[in-house]
């Protein structure tokens, strides 16, 4: 896929089951935490927590509720940005949480 218009529906369709929404929206959050939380002690190795969570949370969801590879593995760039659109369509009530 060459655009990410064209690789969002493909996302979305790989995280139809709720519970996989939900593990995916809670590990960025975290991952956003730790993020903010490695900025703010100028502690750069929360960033490693951060990222470590916002994937096992993710990858939890696929292997256990969804039943499918993460398209991480395949497409880790558009999979990046479309876990970022995906939490703030969560966030904003576009997508059932």
């Amino acid at each position: 896929m060459k655009t990410f218009q064209e690789f969002y529906p493909f996302y979305l369709g790989e995280h139809s089951n709720r519970t996989c929404r939900r593990l995916h929206f809670i590990g960025t959050t975290l991952g956003l935490f730790f993020l903010l939380h490695a900025f703010s002690t100028l502690n750069f190795w929360w960033l490693l927590v951060g990222i470590v969570q916002g994937y096992a949370w993710a990858w939890v969801g696929h292997y256990f509720f969804e039943h499918n590879r993460p398209a991480t593995f395949t497409y880790p760039r558009w999979s990046f940005i479309g876990d970022w659109v995906m939490w703030k369509e969560i966030l904003t009530g576009k997508i059932k949480f």
